[in-house]
């Protein structure tokens, strides 16, 4: 499957199956919109690239931050949309695109509680804080990963009776002179293409950071980081959008994370880090405050010699870093290193017993050990969206029947690394998602097209 994204202008598009609303895309985003689609009494189709839906959700931790549940009010946590909008505008200093920091905020609690009446248990993580969240807002299900959560979207959308099509890559937007979508041209793993007409498009096919070309051009800080997203970040939306003349907006933004263990590729959690865990560059030297973000911490850690640091912690850190599934697997990997005391700690970090960090006092010995590096997880910019998802131009006119959400869109997070607050890559992916759905269903509905 190797055809370059393109967008055909045509009158006419003949197609083999015409469907209310095709969605692009079989992650979280793309299943809540289907679901919410189908909640709304309107069909969808999702069209998947891969075999099975994975996509970015899959390969995140799975923790999607909302205020004003009913797993909040469960367990006693009082929050607020306007708390949650604060904090997001907080991180991200005041650059967070407005309107979307109000719909997302406002989309997230009824989008998971629609959710969790279809089946997806959802608690809230209340041990710790991520950074910059002032309240326990982080939903997860039990199994704390983000494959376990494509995997009950999946399952939701079966229950459902949701068209999923997988295999399928979109290559084509067919389009007729007055930017009416007509269509989409979808590649088969034979290399046919067959086309699909539709009356609303959504694309919900994430972000850019799997394409090197469009990550040197756009996020030239991240060119030569490692990627741990999924491959279908391959910036189809944006090579679309400029071909079709669409605006595009916070490009410069995106999720780093600075504990991407090495050289086992796996995700350690930084809640480590919250908890009074350190990282030390190969000097033993602590180089940056590590609660003001895992994201930009990306950026500080590929900055130190070698490009790696080590995350270092006690006991009481090391028990909770073994109740998230990518740790244990890591530390099975052999990631995990214990030091008796400090001259041990600094023959695994090859530095001098005398230069570690005063901090390590706080927690040992023992002390533990695990080395790591910066990683491009994905992006935050993309197409520029109003705050019902659709498409809009550069004089701010909207495309009449195209939307976008998730990674296929500018989301939260300003225009730089450091805005990214912990969950706005699956919060842009759910409230997006059920925006896009309440925005398809009314032009399906009504035959609007703008």
């Amino acid at each position: 499957m190797g055809a370059t994204p393109r967008v055909v202008r045509t009158a006419r598009f003949d197609a083999q199956v015409q469907v209310p609303v095709a969605i692009v895309g079989g992650g979280a985003c793309g299943l809540v919109a289907a679901l919410a689609l189908k909640q709304a009494g309107v069909d969808a189709l999702v069209l998947e690239r891969d075999a099975t839906p994975s996509g970015s959700t899959a390969l995140s931790s799975g923790f999607i931050p909302a205020a004003g549940t009913r797993v909040q009010a469960t367990q006693g946590i009082q929050d607020s949309v306007a708390q949650f909008a604060q904090d997001i505008e907080h991180k991200a200093k005041g650059t967070a695109a407005p309107h979307l920091v109000q719909a997302y905020t406002r989309a997230a609690a009824p989008a998971l509680d629609h959710l969790a009446g279809l089946g997806l248990r959802f608690e809230v993580l209340d041990g710790f804080l991520y950074p910059g969240h002032r309240v326990h807002r982080m939903h997860t299900l039990p199994q704390r990963t983000g494959a376990a959560l494509v995997a009950a979207l999946l399952a939701a959308a079966h229950q459902a009776k949701v068209d999923v099509l997988t295999s399928a890559r979109v290559v084509e937007l067919h389009v007729d002179a007055a930017d009416r979508i007509l269509g989409i041209g979808v590649e088969r793993p034979g290399g046919e293409i067959e086309r699909v007409g539709c009356e609303v498009l959504v694309l919900a096919c994430n972000g850019f950071g799997g394409n090197a070309e469009l990550v040197g051009e756009l996020l030239p800080a991240m060119r030569d980081a490692t990627f741990a997203g999924h491959a279908g970040n391959d910036g189809s939306a944006i090579l679309w959008g400029r071909q079709l003349g669409a605006a595009t907006a916070d490009l410069g933004g995106y999720q780093g994370h600075g504990s991407w263990v090495v050289p086992q590729g796996a995700l350690m959690t930084w809640a480590v880090m919250m908890e009074g865990g350190v990282q030390l560059n190969a000097r033993g030297a602590r180089f940056h405050d590590e609660t003001q973000g895992y994201s930009e911490a990306a950026v500080e850690v590929l900055a130190q010699p070698g490009g790696t640091a080590w995350n270092v912690f006690g006991d009481r850190q090391l028990a909770l870093a073994r109740e998230f599934p990518d740790f244990r697997e890591a530390e099975a990997a052999g990631a995990l290193r214990t030091a008796a005391g400090r001259e041990e700690l600094a023959n695994i970090i090859s530095c001098d017993p005398a230069a570690l960090a005063p901090e390590i006092a706080r927690f040992g010995p023992p002390f533990h050990a695990v080395r790591v590096t910066g990683a491009l997880f994905h992006t935050q910019g993309g197409l520029d969206i109003d705050a019902n998802c659709r498409v809009r131009r550069p004089d701010g006119s909207v495309f009449p029947n195209l939307l976008a959400a998730g990674g296929a869109a500018r989301g939260v997070s300003g225009n730089a690394v450091w805005g990214y607050l912990s969950g706005n890559g699956l919060l842009s992916a759910v409230a997006g998602g059920w925006i896009a759905a309440q925005t398809a269903a009314g032009q399906v509905e009504t035959g609007t097209v703008s």
